[in-house]
């Protein structure tokens, strides 16, 4: 948790020290961009920060998140882009979900990396194997995509599909899951490159705190050899 809080901390001040965006793709050789491919796949992928539990019909949630994650291949970036790149990769994301029958929940996210043209739009679908009880865990398979805009020279998106275990302990619900993230990265106006498919796996572990309708949340994922650290504030029931 405080390592967690840390990165937020690191993400609202690097945030604001990168004001361009990667637009000098053409600096790169074609394992350079699988690998600057890699860490924005990481990156933009979606993250659960959330629990297993289903919301149920009448369920929502309305949440802003804050994600710091750290840049493998920080130097490769740097020389794609005609400004300084921070090594912590911020995005800030809001993100909708609502309770459907047959404990099936659907959600939208936006996000944004301040400083840049560079957003995310996302989508989910998650099933509850498992609703949970006193005595019980709950059980969820997730399906996730995301698609990157704002750079002229890529075009990114990724899937993913993650299980996830939670439990309720009093006003506290830990979770852990695992899944798996395919990215497919496209350079644009770049004769020299080519497109890079490919995928890897990702472990998380979050725990979220609430009060009421109120919820905080915080969560490490390592997506292939990328860690991001993160904390979610919502509201719901």
């Amino acid at each position: 948790m405080k390592r967690t809080l840390a990165a937020a901390s690191l993400l609202l001040v690097s945030g604001s020290a990168w004001c361009g965006e990667l637009d000098r793709l053409q600096n790169l050789t074609q394992s350079e961009f699988r690998l600057l491919s890699e860490d924005l796949g990481a990156a933009a992928s979606s993250k659960g920060y959330t629990t297993s539990a289903p919301l149920g019909v009448t369920g929502f949630d309305l949440a802003g998140t804050f994600t710091a994650t750290s840049l493998q291949h920080h130097d490769i970036i740097q020389r794609a882009s005609s400004s300084t790149v921070p090594s912590t990769f911020p995005i800030f994301q809001l993100r909708a979900l609502k309770g459907l029958p047959w404990d099936v929940d659907i959600g939208a996210s936006y996000l944004a990396v301040p400083g840049t043209d560079i957003k995310v739009f996302g989508a989910e679908l998650r099933y509850a194997l498992l609703a949970g009880s006193l005595v019980l865990p709950s059980v969820s398979l997730r399906g996730s995509y995301t698609r990157l805009s704002g750079l002229d020279q890529l075009d990114l998106d990724t899937m993913g599909a993650d299980i996830s275990v939670s439990k309720q302990i009093l006003l506290v619900t830990p979770y852990v899951g695992a899944g798996y993230v395919r990215v497919s990265s496209t350079p644009v106006g770049v004769p020299a490159l080519g497109k890079e498919t490919f995928g890897y796996s990702k472990l998380f572990a979050g725990v979220r705190a609430s009060l009421g309708v109120v919820g905080f949340t915080a969560e490490v994922d390592k997506t292939g050899d990328t860690l991001s650290y993160g904390v979610r504030f919502g509201i719901g029931f």
